[in-house]
């Protein structure tokens, strides 16, 4: 794994993507070797950020490649626990602060915190006697817990874009490895097609909502290169992982990852546009009529070898093409329980991971929640509305006085529109959150990224 994340000085992208389709292989033949690799991407980070004590921000590095790893660990059982991605990525920048310390401006994410604590209480207070509150707790607080971390250490570092693009590409190569492992998984696609509901069978049989979120993330960050990094090289490589990535993302029929990336898209190129010169504004029609082109053929393709049925799919319709009456699949029906509990529970909520026993006792099913503000506002009650504000608003002052990363509205908008579909089972809308809090230094310079 060392050479996994060197420098890109020292190896180069193409060698970087062999390597991992290489890890890829290696985990599809032998499952088990999943932990080795996690193990020994853990084990070089540590090496590389003490020896280095962290001077070139070396823990988001470890973290980003987390980050990426995190469901493809768990679909090959790779990952230690659960929820070990997002302890890592805690641990990981809770090092990095006691080498750098984090920003004082930062304290509205420490209220944040603080505003979780009531909930935890009451948890321990409401929670059914058979029900294990520590792994309620663990399950349900992690994202936020990892999200808070992440924003403290990120708020206003500064880097170059170059220093930023090197992160998101640590977020992007286990990402491509488990893309590679899913074309191994399922060559065929027609051969798992049951309907139009999502897929467990094109997602490396594990849950395609997870997995559409983070081919999701690659999408975008393969999609942003494609104007941050000029070498045509590279962009002729990041164009056709581009279509390799949102192929498997669409035949995972789970919509919101998807959906999600192909927003933060159009965001940044609406941000990347404003703040590019004329001559280059000019340059970009090309580009954006060969990326769309692209993104179309990729559709045609997936439309033909799913015979039809994914048009069916985001049309909502059934295999019979029969609309279905519930757009949301299920998840509004959650967030109304939720919201129930909240009006019911107003000031103090009914308690971390209780959400779950209260739906089950109000409407007979056991569901986890799939929306992070539901939830929050239903077992932390004001508290967790006021720990929501604080996540909303702090970034937008923060750009008010700070307009120097391209990135910010984007990958707010990935962290909102994914707690909102897949609330935070994942590290990825943690993470990403923070790196909307870095600042970019010289901005007008960087711009053009020629690695």
């Amino acid at each position: 794994m060392r050479p996994a994340v060197k420098s890109l000085k020292k190896i180069t992208y193409i060698q970087l993507l062999f390597l991992h389709v290489g890890i890829a292989m290696i985990i599809y033949m032998a499952e088990f070797t999943s932990k080795f690799f996690l193990l020994g991407a853990i084990i070089y980070f540590l090496i590389r950020i003490f020896s280095n004590g962290n001077k070139k921000d070396e823990v988001l590095l470890a973290a980003a490649y987390m980050t990426g790893f995190e469901v493809f660990s768990r679909m090959t059982g790779g990952s230690f626990t659960y929820e070990f991605a997002k302890y890592a990525v805690i641990g990981f920048l809770l090092i990095g602060m006691f080498f750098k310390g984090f920003n004082r401006r930062s304290w509205p994410y420490i209220f944040f915190l603080f505003f979780l604590i009531p909930g935890i209480l009451f948890s321990a207070i409401n929670l059914n006697y058979e029900t294990n509150v520590a792994d309620a707790i663990g399950f349900n607080l992690s994202g936020p817990v990892c999200l808070a971390i992440s924003a403290l250490y990120c708020f206003d570092r500064k880097m170059s874009t170059q220093r930023l693009q090197e992160i998101l590409l640590a977020v992007l190569l286990p990402i491509i490895a488990m893309t590679a492992y899913l074309y191994m998984y399922t060559p065929s696609i027609r051969d798992v097609l049951t309907g139009t509901q999502s897929n467990f069978a094109a997602s490396g049989g594990f849950g395609p909502n997870q997995v559409a979120t983070v081919l999701g993330l690659g999408m975008f960050i393969l999609f942003s290169r494609l104007f941050i990094n000029k070498s045509r090289l590279i962009n002729s490589i990041d164009m056709i992982l581009l279509a390799l990535l949102s192929y498997r993302a669409i035949i995972t029929f789970s919509r919101g990852g998807v959906y999600v990336a192909l927003i933060c898209a159009i965001v940044f190129l609406g941000v990347y546009y404003l703040k590019s010169g004329a001559k280059e504004k000019v340059s970009l029609i090309p580009k954006i009529v060969i990326i769309s082109l692209v993104v179309i053929a990729t559709w045609v393709f997936t439309s033909f070898s799913t015979m039809g049925l994914i048009d069916k799919r985001y049309s909502n319709q059934d295999a019979a093409g029969k609309v279905k009456q519930d757009i949301s699949t299920g998840r509004a029906e959650l967030i109304n329980s939720e919201l129930d509990a909240f009006y019911k529970n107003p000031i103090t909520g009914i308690g971390v991971g209780k959400v779950k026993e209260y739906r089950l006792e109000e409407t007979g099913r056991e569901s986890a929640t799939h929306n992070e503000m539901s939830r929050m506002l239903s077992e932390h009650g004001m508290f967790g509305l006021a720990a929501l504000m604080i996540l909303m608003i702090t970034p937008m002052v923060f750009r008010m006085k700070n307009k120097s990363n391209l990135y910010l509205y984007s990958f707010l908008i990935f962290w909102f529109l994914t707690i909102n579909h897949s609330s935070m089972r994942i590290a990825a809308p943690a993470f990403i959150y923070g790196l909307s809090l870095i600042s970019i230094l010289n901005a007008k310079k960087n711009t053009l990224y020629r690695k």
